[in-house]
Order: structure tokens, then C-alpha cells, then sequence
């Protein structure tokens, strides 16, 4: 009997050395921490540890913190910020996409992302972002323009040597 009151008061003061080291690490600045992973079709823009995330969903902005609940959301285009466990605040602008948060790794999945250092640098990167696009758009219009007048012309001479 002895020998099992000795080993339970090992045991607890183990879980409260447990504790006492957990106590220590948070007083350290070595807070818990979430990974985050943005990423696109074909790379992964963000790849970072983050004390808290914050983005928009269709119903409303949401503030993922590390021991939040599981939790997925279909993201608006707009804004995510997270700040980083060293600190500082960093921010990313996304397109539509889709969040998932599982324990402590939150997975952001996005067609399009641009990342900056603050909102001014940010605001700058997406406006040359989407005058990249507007010309890409604007390029492809043209091609297919061509495409269907090419098509259109050749409906045309067949039509005539059929008759003809």
C-alpha cells in the first residue's frame, strides 16, 4: 500500500512538473501556435507559425485563435491577416477559397494570393496583380475574337463551295 501511495505522489508531482513547464513556456513568449499554410493551385505562398489568424467568410470576419475548435469556412475575397509567433502582423490578400482548421494546422486553399509586408505595399502588389490580369484578359478577348472570325470565314467558304 505503501508503494502505491509513493508511486501516485510521483506521479502528480510529474503532472505538476508538466504543468510548472507549460507555465514556463507560455511566461517565455513561446506561446502555442498554429501552422498556417496558404496556397495556391500551384505553390504555397505562406508556410508560417501564427498566434492569430483573421479573414473573412460569406457570413461575416472570424479570429482563428491556436486552441480554437476544428472549423472550415468558405473564405470571400478580401484580406487575411495572421500575426506570426515571433510577432509582428502580416497580411495576404486571397480570392475565394476555402479554410480548414484541424488541431493545430490551419490550411487555406485560394486560386489567387498576394502577400505584403502592410496594407499600402499590399494595396500596391494587388493593383499591379490586376492590371497583369486585365491585359491577360485582354490578350485572350483578342485571340478569340480571332478565333471565331476565322471559324465564322470558314463556314463562309464552305457554304460557297457547296453551292458553288
Amino acid at each position: 500500500m505503501a508503494e502505491r501511495l509513493e508511486s501516485l505522489a510521483d506521479s502528480a508531482d510529474s503532472g505538476g512538473a508538466a504543468a510548472a513547464a507549460r507555465s514556463d513556456a507560455r511566461a517565455s513568449g513561446q506561446a502555442r501556435a498554429m501552422r498556417l499554410r496558404v496556397m495556391l493551385p500551384t505553390s504555397i505562398v505562406v508556410d508560417a507559425l501564427a498566434v492569430k489568424i483573421v479573414a473573412e467568410a460569406r457570413n461575416g470576419s472570424f479570429c482563428l485563435l491556436p486552441r480554437h475548435v476544428d472549423f472550415v469556412a468558405a473564405l470571400t475575397p478580401g484580406i487575411l491577416s495572421f500575426v506570426a509567433r515571433e510577432g509582428g502582423e502580416n497580411f495576404v490578400a486571397i480570392g475565394e477559397g476555402t479554410l480548414v482548421k484541424r488541431a493545430d494546422d490551419v490550411l487555406v486553399s485560394v486560386v489567387d494570393a498576394v502577400i505584403g509586408d502592410d496594407l499600402a505595399g499590399l494595396r500596391a502588389a494587388v493593383d499591379g496583380r490586376f492590371r497583369e490580369h486585365d491585359e491577360d484578359q485582354r490578350v485572350a478577348r483578342s485571340a478569340l475574337a480571332s478565333l471565331e472570325a476565322a471559324a465564322l470565314r470558314r463556314f463562309v467558304e464552305m457554304e460557297r463551295g457547296a453551292h458553288g
